[in-house]
């Protein structure tokens, strides 16, 4: 929608997908080791919720990756968690408090693009045969600078990892048919 009413380029229309929700994921992660969570690396693609696709196998902490440090049990707990952190949050801190991660992931972009960084972030792109999906905006890695989206970086997916992104492409453009636009 902001991409058709602003006139702007792909490059230019940009949405947080998953800063967030790989923020929680790298800070429950870190919790469950009680590691610092600026050691810990993890990103989440696709959409939120459950439609949310955790990358476990690139998930590291120092570089080691997780799966030598916690159980397979545990990280599928933790994956839950992470899919369920929106709620948990908004539990806690009950009324107002929808706003106060999501402006921190949209300082995160800011920032990126203010000092032309070159940051590698879960942002929402749009995406022309990227990860086998097209005409449609999705979350994946994007390098980010002063023009934007300079790169969409196109990881090697499971089968699973895939299906999990064209489920939430789809849950997209359904989303946007519902709007008559």
């Amino acid at each position: 929608v902001a991409k058709k009413v602003s006139g702007f380029t792909k490059q230019r229309v940009i949405g947080m997908a998953g800063i967030l929700d790989s923020a929680r994921f790298r800070l429950f992660i870190a919790q469950e080791l009680n590691v610092s969570v600026r050691d810990v690396q993890a990103m989440v693609l696709g959409g939120h919720g459950d439609s949310m696709v955790p990358l476990v196998r690139y998930s590291t902490v120092s570089g080691i990756p997780i799966s030598e440090l916690i159980s397979a049990e545990r990280i599928e707990a933790l994956v839950t968690r992470a899919r369920n952190g929106g709620i948990e949050i908004v539990n806690f801190l009950k009324t107002g408090s929808a706003y106060y991660a999501p402006s921190s992931a949209a300082v995160e972009m800011v920032e990126a693009i203010a000092r032309n960084s070159n940051r590698v972030l879960p942002c929402s792109a749009w995406l022309e045969g990227e990860y086998g999906l097209n005409g449609v905006y999705c979350g994946v890695p994007v390098k980010l600078n002063a023009n934007g989206i300079e790169q969409i970086l196109e990881l090697k997916l499971t089968d699973q990892e895939i299906a999990g992104l064209k489920k939430s492409a789809d849950d997209v453009t359904a989303n946007i048919k519902k709007l008559d636009i």
